[in-house]
Parts: C-alpha cells; sequence; structure tokens
C-alpha cells in the first residue's frame, strides 16, 4: 500500500511539472477587457492564463523561428512573417500602418483584394488615448478595447466612427498635425504619462475637425480607463532579446500592453518576439 501510495504522488509530481512546461510559437496575448486586464498566452493546443503567473518563476528558453503565416522555420523579417511572407501576405500590406492607402472601397486589390474587403470595408474608430502622452490613432470598431491595452494605455476616448478605414486614415492624417501618434513604450512601461484634460483635449480635435467630417463625431463621449495587473513598475527598463539570450528566468511583477515585466526591470516584449519558438517553464512554487 505504501508503495503504491509513492507511486501515486511520483506520478502526481510529474504530471504537475508537465503541467507547467509549455512548448510553442509565440503570437501576441490575447487579452479580455475586465479590472485588471486578463491575459492568456496561446502556445499549441494549450492555454496559458498569465494573470495566475505573476509572482511566479518563469523561464523562457529561445527554441528556434518558425514563420506565422507559412509555418516554415524561416528567420522572421517582421511582425511574425518571415520575409517572403511579409511582402506577399494582405495581412502585411502598407495599409495596415498607413490606413489612408487603404483601396477597398474603390474595389483597387493591393495583395487580396477580398481580405482586404472584409478587413477595410468595416466600422473604424478614430481615438485619443493616454499612452505615455496623448495620441491619435485608428483601428477597427470590433478590436477596439485589444488595441487600447496592447498600447498599455491608461485612458482612452473614441473621436469618430468611420464607415472604411481609408475615411478613418485620413482622418487620423488630419488630426497628426495637432497629436502625435507614436508611444514612448519605456514611458508607458513606468506609468510616465502627462496630466490631460479630456473635455479640453476633445474639444481641441473637434474643433479642428473638417466640416465633412462632423457627421462621423461619437456623441457618446466617455472615458474608458484601464487597470493592469501589475505588482511593481519597472524603475529601469531593460529589454529582453530572446534571439540573443538565448534563456531568462525572472520574477514575473506585471504585465501591461503586451510586456511581461520582471522584478530585476526586465521586460520581455511577446508581440516583438511573434514567430519565435519557445519553451516556457512556470514554477508552481
Amino acid at each position: 500500500m505504501v508503495l503504491a501510495l509513492e507511486s501515486v504522488y511520483l506520478i502526481f509530481q510529474k504530471y504537475k511539472s508537465l503541467l507547467s512546461m509549455f512548448n510553442g510559437l509565440l503570437k501576441k496575448m490575447i487579452t479580455e477587457f475586465s479590472d485588471p486586464i486578463r491575459y492568456f498566452l496561446e502556445l499549441n493546443n494549450d492555454f496559458i492564463e498569465m494573470n495566475q503567473c505573476i509572482d511566479h518563476q518563469i523561464s523562457i528558453k529561445y527554441e528556434g523561428q518558425e514563420c506565422v503565416n507559412c509555418n516554415k522555420e524561416r528567420p522572421i523579417f517582421g511582425m511574425g512573417y518571415c520575409k517572403k511572407c511579409f511582402f506577399e501576405s494582405p495581412a502585411t500590406g502598407d495599409w495596415i500602418i498607413r490606413p489612408e492607402l487603404s483601396n477597398a472601397h474603390k474595389g483597387i486589390e493591393d495583395r487580396d483584394l477580398e481580405y482586404e474587403k472584409k478587413m477595410q470595408i468595416q466600422p473604424h474608430i478614430v481615438y485619443l488615448s493616454l499612452t505615455s502622452q496623448l495620441k491619435i490613432g485608428v483601428t477597427k470598431k470590433n478590436g477596439l478595447y485589444t488595441r487600447w491595452i496592447d498600447q498599455g494605455a491608461y485612458e482612452a476616448i473614441k473621436l469618430l466612427e468611420l464607415p472604411n478605414r481609408y475615411l478613418a486614415g485620413v482622418a487620423e492624417v488630419h488630426f497628426k498635425k495637432i497629436f502625435s501618434d507614436r508611444t514612448s513604450s519605456n514611458k508607458m512601461l513606468q506609468n510616465n504619462f502627462e496630466n490631460i484634460d479630456w473635455d479640453i483635449e476633445r474639444e481641441r480635435a473637434l474643433n479642428y475637425l473638417p466640416s465633412n467630417y462632423k457627421k462621423y463625431i461619437v456623441e457618446d463621449f466617455k472615458t474608458t480607463r484601464f487597470n493592469f495587473p501589475v505588482l511593481k513598475i519597472p524603475t529601469k527598463v531593460r529589454r529582453l532579446k530572446l534571439e540573443k539570450e538565448n534563456f531568462y528566468k525572472g520574477l514575473l511583477k506585471g504585465i501591461k500592453g503586451q510586456y511581461l515585466i520582471f522584478e530585476d526591470n526586465t521586460v520581455f516584449g511577446v508581440r516583438a518576439h511573434e514567430g519565435t519558438k519557445v519553451e516556457i517553464k512556470i514554477d508552481q512554487d
């Protein structure tokens, strides 16, 4: 009976160890708008609820690169794509970064017209978010909260709702004359942002808006605030580049944007490592 119990215990310990070790291809974390924000990392057929990993030791081991599009073991060129896919896939066209280059509403193809129609001809939001500073941005209406969370926004508001990506992009270009479209990720991670008055900033934006865009103004003005699961703010940001270091282990103290924040001020950009194959181990004690 004693031997049987010992065997069961050993099997349980082995199973517990296996549950805390994951292998797979990194893609950006899945997020859920809640208080605080919830994060999930998908690796192969496993999901890791990253919030539960806070205050646990995590090791990350580099195991190579694989294109998220063609799944071939090739060097990653950008956005998790190999060079060939980056310049051929419709999901990485120039209109992704520069919405004003969208042409699907005119029936003009960039790389794949059906895909581009699906992505571009749908409601888009022009917004202001407070990350490291006040910034202007554009995203699909159905991905708005995800966009704000991925940026690590402290607060955000909607300005305009437009019927397609092109019109939103043109509006964003106009607003760039008075608002930045950049975020300092270091300042965002350190909660170093300016104090603003949303009523004043919204009024400034809408007063600058051309008359033909007035019909797109979002009338239900409200500020959305985000609470990220962070126990310790990094005093000095040290970025982990897994391809160079191959292995890292540290105590996870928080998650913000698409970054894991560790006790020793190391931050690991998950999105910046899309297409990286990893082994992740989470200490249970």
